[in-house]
């Protein structure tokens, strides 16, 4: 398990390649990496985080994850700071023994960690800068892999 909140720039190519190969009975590895996308006057982002809370949060998740599918390896990064159009923000990968369980695991953890980390985002454009709250889609996301009695409370 490897999470990790910085304010670094990271290489997702460099991270998957390290997560490839390091376990015997694996035959999937998956990942997704999101960058900041342009658009609408977007000039660039900020994200903030409460340190300590953020990083048990990301270890809930990936922890979950790797119980739930039986992973071998679960690795979030989440960048913090001020981040330019096209820089990678987050960073998840699994590992598993076959692709479904990698696949959905890498699908569950950047759903609900965009619902259940704190993590707060300020955007700049041209008009200055704003707070950006939660969105509708994020919580369908998350709740598509989320049961009512099932939480993951600290």
């Amino acid at each position: 398990m490897r999470v990790q909140v910085q304010s670094e720039r990271f290489d997702a190519g460099q991270l998957l390649n390290a997560m490839s190969g390091t376990e015997s009975d694996c035959g999937a590895v998956a990942s997704f990496s999101g960058q900041v996308r342009g658009g609408k006057g977007l000039i660039a982002l900020e994200l903030e985080h409460y340190p300590g809370v953020t990083e048990k949060a990301l270890l809930r998740i990936a922890q979950h994850a790797a119980e739930r599918w039986d992973l071998r390896q679960a690795t979030i990064i989440h960048r913090v700071g001020r981040m330019e159009i096209g820089e990678e923000i987050v960073f998840v990968g699994a590992t598993a023994p076959h692709r479904r369980a990698a696949l959905d695991a890498v699908s569950f953890m950047i759903d609900v960690l965009k619902t259940q980390a704190p993590f707060w985002k300020k955007e700049y454009d041209a008009n200055g800068e704003h707070w950006v709250e939660a969105r509708g889609e994020d919580d369908q996301a998350a709740a598509r892999w989320l049961h009512e009695k099932e939480e993951m409370s600290a």
